[in-house]
């Protein structure tokens, strides 16, 4: 039986250089990849005239001709054979190939470096034009790919210049000259690459961040409206039930049709309020505490008046109509609507003033909250501005209409109105007289009992 050895990490870290290798320079060498025109939108393009901005996202195509123009300018400059006039012109081919067909620019100037500098002659193993069009394809070639490509584009440069002095010496060799410039070209590629990557990495974590604040900020907004929920709607189906189940001990001798209606209702109730638990109560956190007060209502209103009056906020009251108890929801969703008005209020309208008024009419309850324009500094709020979102749907909840808008003078208004069901006149008939009957002989001999 034979043990199998594993690859000793030597084995390993070659396999990977050469899988890197594979992947930079030799898979889809020559494959077509045109250099993409600048975004319209960039910090220095912004700067131009808008006739001009969509001209200048091709600079960089610009000067990549621009060089291959100057390579094949010096490389011509002072011959005299025309073969060595041909040959020059290979070097910036070589330039303008970075635009379409980057790796396979580089291995086609690799390769033509021995062959420039054997016909035309000046400087070994590069010259002064294939010097330069090698450096520009290396720092372009670099810019379109990565890090990696680029090392490996350095090592391969530096292997054949080494190669060439010690096959033929000759005085004066720019490989070091070669070494030194592009490895000092490619750590500038390689540190605007490393800072354009943080920067947006930078900008996705601020995006996520953000979404997932503006996300948790509106779920505990919801979160808190459905707690309030059940606590109202558990509190009185649990009151429903209670009355429906000592009811009939209040009255002597009741009919067994009315003891049946009494256990139908406790039925009832005690269902409603085991669903209501079992669908609204997940939102409870596990340290989450009721709170042992009641909930506010606009009887506290003064209350929270008196405290922003504290916090600088000059505010006025004004209430309409007759004052009447109101359903508990209705008074606490109030009581939050222009809490959170007053609340943006100081936030976004400091040294302003601001007035609440109430109106009990006939079908409901109107509120509107109006403050003037700021008089102080505005500073950015910390809030991830889902109050408005919190107050729409509070009042969508009571089937209420809110609008929220600006005032012509620079403040801001919001406007509610909240509809409230009308308790039964007792000296009108209902729709059913026979149950109206039997509702009003119930009650009668509950009193009597």
């Amino acid at each position: 039986m034979t043990e199998t050895k594993s690859r000793s990490p030597e084995y390993r870290m070659a396999t990977g250089a050469l899988g890197g290798l594979r992947k930079a320079l030799i898979h889809d060498a020559f494959a077509y990849r045109p250099m993409s025109p600048l975004r319209t939108d960039g910090p220095l393009i912004r700067l131009l005239p808008k006739r001009i901005r969509a001209r200048a996202a091709w600079a960089p195509h610009g000067l990549v001709v621009a060089a291959a123009l100057i390579a094949f300018l010096t490389g011509i400059a002072g011959l005299d054979f025309p073969l060595a006039k041909v040959i020059a012109v290979f070097p910036a081919v070589c330039v303008v190939m970075t635009l379409v067909r980057p790796v396979g620019a580089f291995w086609m100037s690799l390769l033509l470096t021995p062959v420039t500098a054997v016909v035309v002659g000046s400087g070994w193993p590069w010259g002064a034009s294939s010097f330069f069009a090698h450096l520009v394809v290396l720092v372009v070639v670099a810019a379109r790919t990565g890090r990696r490509t680029a090392g490996w584009m350095w090592g391969f440069t530096v292997l054949l210049g080494t190669v060439m002095e010690n096959a033929v010496w000759r005085p004066g060799t720019t490989t070091a000259g070669m070494a030194v410039s592009s490895a000092f070209a490619l750590l500038v590629v390689a540190v605007v690459q490393i800072r354009r990557e943080a920067e947006r990495e930078v900008t996705v974590q601020r995006t996520v961040t953000a979404v997932e604040r503006d996300r948790r900020t509106l779920l505990e907004e919801r979160t808190t409206i459905a707690r309030e929920l059940h606590d109202v709607v558990a509190h009185h189906m649990s009151v429903v039930a209670i009355q429906a189940e000592a009811a009939p001990y209040r009255v002597e001798n009741p009919p067994p049709e009315l003891e049946q209606a009494f256990v139908t209702i406790r039925e009832n109730a005690v269902a409603a309020l085991t669903e209501l638990r079992r669908v609204l109560g997940v939102v409870r956190a596990e340290d989450y505490q009721a709170p042992d007060a009641p909930q506010p209502t606009l009887a506290q209103l003064d209350g929270l008046l008196a405290n922003v009056r504290e916090a600088g906020l000059e505010t006025e009251k004004t209430i309409t109509g007759a004052v009447r108890e109101l359903p508990q929801g209705v008074e606490l969703s109030a009581y939050r609507i222009i809490q959170e008005a007053l609340s943006n209020t100081l936030r976004h309208a400091p040294g302003a003033t601001a007035k609440v008024e109430i109106g009990y009419v006939l079908g409901g309850l109107g509120l509107r909250v109006v403050n003037g324009p700021p008089t102080g500094p505005v500073r950015p709020s910390p809030g991830a501005g889902h109050g408005i979102t919190g107050m729409r749907e509070r009042v969508a909840m009571l089937d209420g209409d809110m609008t929220a808008e600006q005032t012509a003078e620079g403040g801001y208004e919001i406007t509610v109105f909240i509809p409230v069901q009308l308790a039964r006149d007792p000296d009108e008939p209902h729709e059913s007289h026979k149950a109206h009957e039997s509702h009003e002989a119930l009650v009668e001999q509950v009193e009597q009992a």
